[in-house]
């Protein structure tokens, strides 16, 4: 195992690809996932929490894009959750890539963002969030995000099923049994009076000419995997990204949004692929709320 410079957390190594296919993630016991990484989850929100509170320093990758002790410690954190509740499963996380270090994946892994919305992380808003998700055969088909300021978890804990819960970093035992958990269900949209999200920190203005084929009401800015979560629980009807993310931005959010109803496409509509380029970086798609819906003021 190769160490990351950084933090010292030990990445997935493609040794392991012969054991992703066997043990628990053939059974598609999520309730029972969610709970094995649900501490893991809470540490790495409290880590970021406090580098959010004491201010961090901000280097620039390879490609352009920041990052801060804080995305490396939590992913450190994360790694370690994920060898003890699904051993032999590779795990392909944002950091270790930037470091080199990316695991063959076989037909089921892990997609780790420790630090999804890092931009608005370092600017000191609260729409960051720790996102894991498992794709299986090229779908996201399971997904968990965390967002420790506000304390919301989502995850999916079925085929069908995605819920929402609030819950505190500091929590001691941390279970999801007996916790209220509201079902998330997106919302059929009003074709005359859409409502999208769009990204607080990449806004362009080839979306702004992509809504313009759409009878928008209204216009919500956000940040982080959180857009994914808005429109799952039926608080918008679409989230268009044209411009560059990566696999590990969108599997958790894309896993929770198809529970709750919705679907995530390319452009010419078809679904959103994993798997299938060695940079793991994704076409422009759309995160919607139902069917993909056709321009109608072009």
């Amino acid at each position: 195992m190769s160490l990351d410079r950084h933090a010292g957390q030990r990445c997935v190594q493609p040794e392991r690809v012969e054991r992703a296919n066997q043990g628990a993630m053939t059974t598609n016991d999520f309730p029972s996932l969610a709970e094995a990484l649900l501490p893991s989850v809470l540490a790495a929100g409290a880590v970021e929490m406090r580098h959010h509170a004491a201010g961090v320093t901000v280097e620039t990758k390879n490609d352009s894009s920041p990052v801060t002790v804080a995305d490396r410690e939590a992913e450190a954190i994360l790694l370690e959750g994920l060898r003890t509740a699904a051993p032999g499963v590779p795990v392909v996380a944002e950091e270790c890539v930037a470091a080199g270090d990316v695991p063959v994946k076989g037909s089921a892994y892990f997609l780790v963002d420790p630090l999804d919305g890092t931009r608005e992380f370092i600017k000191g808003s609260s729409e960051f969030t720790v996102n894991i998700g498992l794709v299986v055969d090229g779908v996201p088909v399971f997904g968990m995000i965390y967002a420790p300021v506000i304390g919301a978890l989502f995850v999916t804990l079925g085929r069908g099923r995605a819920v929402e819960t609030a819950i505190r970093v500091d929590e001691l035992a941390p279970s999801l049994t007996n916790r209220p958990l509201k079902d998330l269900a997106t919302r059929t949209p009003d074709l005359d009076a859409l409502i999208v999200v769009t990204s607080r920190s990449h806004r362009a203005e080839s979306v702004e000419a992509f809504l313009a084929g759409y009878a928008v009401a209204e216009v919500r800015r956000g940040g982080s995997s959180l857009k994914f979560c808005q429109i799952a629980r039926g608080d918008a009807d679409f989230y268009v990204r044209l411009g560059p993310t990566n696999e590990w931005d969108t599997a958790a959010g894309q896993a929770i949004l198809i529970a709750a109803g919705g679907c995530v496409t390319t452009l010419d509509g078809t679904p959103l692929p994993y798997g299938t380029t060695p940079d793991m970086i994704n076409p422009p798609f759309v995160a919607w709320s139902r069917a993909p819906i056709a321009p109608s003021k072009r």
